[in-house]
């Protein structure tokens, strides 16, 4: 089989199109013939040695996949050959082929596309997770995401509509904000390009309050980290949550003072460890997510597609902060 590895540190023009062995399942696994991998931004970390997890080298990256499982190890009695599957996986989807645990193996509809089903487990995953249980939203709440035309953005707008929160997209280009509402948010902000100097704070955090009015955000959605964070903790309503999820515009210092000055919460979002401590209520999530699939009120929005020959192009297009929606790589 083909796959991409990352075999030293570095950026997505480091990374080589190999062949290895096929793999095979042991006890508990299946194998998987990969027929896309979403691209989400670990991708662009991990193979930096940047992420949380840093796995051993060559490794291929790709943190969800989809495609057919092709082989089935003992004591595995949910899957069978042949059944339409998505794959949570952390690393090594972008690959013709993969070996993974079965539990972190997801059934899925026939109706459902393949390049759709590798755009869909992270992105909503983390944001549901974040909205419903970190951030605990209720049905006429204010909330407010930042990089909401991204991947984890764009499914926090879905779901936040879903969930019966006004929505507000906050993105850098009016390109960026039309698709995210027409994907449901209410209203929305374009954002200018930092970093900023004490007025260019002083006059986006006055651009976030006049986006979401006089009682501020009750959830504010992070997916851009940087200068942002500031800025927006300072629109915040009485008790609002402000939840952490990345970084792309670096890594934010912010006043604690405010947090007590608005009695908000800073609120961290770490969907991937939180799949392995609460495995029943990820299971639980799942579930509610391909129902509101099935019901039409979410669908991944995949703007371009690579072949896995170009994945360092799909990582590095990702990584310019260009991309709207889910960037996926495809075998075939």
């Amino acid at each position: 089989m083909k796959a991409v590895l990352s075999q030293s540190v570095g950026g997505p023009e480091t990374l080589k199109l190999e062949d290895l062995p096929d793999p095979t399942a042991g006890a508990g696994q299946v194998v998987l013939d990969v027929k896309a991998c979403g691209v989400n931004y670990p991708d662009v970390l991990i193979i930096q040695d940047m992420y949380q997890f840093k796995p051993q080298r060559p490794f291929a990256p790709g943190g969800e996949v989809s495609g057919v499982v092709s082989g089935v190890g003992e004591g595995v009695s949910h899957l069978k050959v042949g059944d339409r599957v998505l794959a949570s996986t952390g690393w090594g989807g972008m690959a013709e082929k993969l070996q993974v645990d079965a539990a972190r193996v997801v059934p899925i509809p026939d109706t459902m596309p393949f390049d759709e089903a590798a755009a869909f487990l992270m992105t909503y995953g983390t944001s549901y997770y974040g909205l419903k249980d970190r951030g605990h939203i209720k049905p006429g709440e204010t909330l407010l995401v930042l990089g909401a035309a991204g991947g984890v953005g764009l499914a926090a707008v879905e779901l936040g509509k879903a969930m019966g929160a006004k929505v507000i997209a906050a993105a850098s280009s009016q390109e960026k904000v039309d698709l995210a509402i027409s994907r449901g948010a209410d209203s929305g902000v374009v954002y200018p390009t930092g970093p900023f100097d004490k007025d260019g704070q002083k006059a986006l955090a006055q651009l976030f309050k006049d986006a979401c009015g006089p009682n501020g955000w009750d959830v504010a959605y992070d997916a851009v980290g940087g200068d942002y964070a500031e800025a927006v903790i300072r629109a915040s309503g009485w008790n609002g949550r402000f939840l952490v999820i990345g970084f792309p515009a670096g890594i934010p210092k912010v006043p604690l003072n405010l947090t007590l000055l608005k009695s908000c919460d800073i609120v961290g979002v770490f969907w991937g460890a939180a799949v392995a401590r609460d495995p029943k209520g990820h299971a639980q999530n799942v579930k509610e997510l391909m129902a509101l699939y099935a019901d039409g009120k979410i669908k991944p929005h995949v703007s371009e597609t690579f072949p896995l020959a170009k994945a360092g192009d799909a990582i590095a297009h990702l990584a310019s902060r260009k991309a709207m929606g889910k960037v996926v790589v495809v075998t075939e």
